[in-house]
């Protein structure tokens, strides 16, 4: 994996409020976690409840038809479900009769490497990360849809099967703010091969990370072949825009390299702004290549309206493309 520029990569500042979730004081209990998993269930779950639950039953659709039982042909049945295999068996024309299957498989790809724990403001990368996985869960929890997870950073650290009710809903949120992440480093290539070997079946996958890596293209587009999968970008303000600070000690969190950036130096803020652009056309290009959807949040931006703008435009696209074969 290469190394990411360090000025791409967040400085060590902290504000009160924004400590990583994922390594909590000692004295942070049982009790302290429940109430933080509990305090964003509320934010989400509001959110979901009166907003969020329609679009999303509209834009993310069931596998389709289901088969259902085999009965006699009656006339005006088509004879393109005729079961031909029953027919000649029993001696009389069967079809197969199939129903809706409304039914998804979510699993949510949730990046917890050590850039996540960075937090210019309140609101770190990893806690806003677990705001839109509870939002994400609950809203596949209504729909009685099955939701799972998995943890990554340089490797799989977390897997929890899909499966359906608030429960699960639950045990995700409290896995993503307190996972002590045994790796500081990511890679996504590494997490998307491991996500199509695990599931079987297809699925929406959901891909909470702020894509600080490289090499993941190729496993990208062979995710996106057979599963519905979104990219769900989680940024800092201080990652889009480098603040006028004077001399600034950066550090990469996730390979310990140093440098000291004059952040009122016209050059430096000129050549952070040129790599930052650069950086976000190759994440649309990739994204464009592989047919995957993207999000960008900020913490410091309230992520309800970019993912209801989302949910409008993914319908939009839905109406206006034409209708499957068969």
């Amino acid at each position: 994996m290469k190394r990411a520029p360090s000025h791409h990569l967040p400085p060590p500042i902290r504000t009160e409020g924004s400590a990583s979730p994922g390594r909590a004081p000692a004295s942070h209990g049982a009790t302290e976690i429940m109430r933080r998993v509990r305090l964003v269930e509320l934010r989400a779950r509001r959110f979901v409840e009166d907003l969020l639950a329609g679009p999303y039953r509209s834009v993310f659709r069931g596998r389709g038809l289901e088969f259902d039982q085999v009965r006699a042909y009656e006339p005006g049945d088509d004879v393109r479900s005729i079961d031909w295999h029953t027919t000649a068996r029993t001696g009389a024309v069967q079809i197969k009769q199939s129903v809706e299957e409304r039914s998804l498989t979510v699993m949510l790809a949730v990046d917890v490497s050590a850039s996540g724990d960075f937090g210019s403001v309140p609101q770190s990368k990893r806690e806003l990360a677990a705001e839109l996985a509870a939002v994400l869960a609950l809203s596949a929890v209504l729909n009685n849809d099955r939701v799972g997870l998995l943890l990554f950073t340089d490797a799989v650290e977390c897997y929890l099967a899909p499966r359906t009710g608030r429960r699960q809903a639950l045990a995700i949120v409290s896995a993503i703010l307190t996972h002590q992440a045994r790796s500081p480093r990511t890679s996504l290539r590494q997490a998307l091969q491991i996500l199509g070997n695990a599931l079987q079946r297809r699925a929406t996958v959901f891909v909470l990370s702020d894509f600080c890596d490289d090499g993941f293209e190729r496993a990208l587009r062979l995710a996106a072949r057979r599963h519905d999968v979104v990219a769900m970008c989680v940024h800092d303000p201080v990652e889009a825009r480098l603040p006028e600070v004077g001399w600034l000690v950066c550090e990469d969190a996730e390979t310990g390299e140093v440098v000291e950036l004059n952040t009122r130096d016209p050059a430096v803020r000129h050549a952070f702004e040129t790599q930052r652009l650069a950086r976000t056309a190759r994440l649309t290009d990739i994204f464009r290549r592989a047919g995957v959807e993207s999000v960008t949040c900020q913490t410091n931006q309230p992520y309800q309206r970019a993912l209801l703008q989302f949910f409008e435009q993914r319908l939009r696209r839905l109406r206006l493309a034409p209708p499957a074969d068969g």
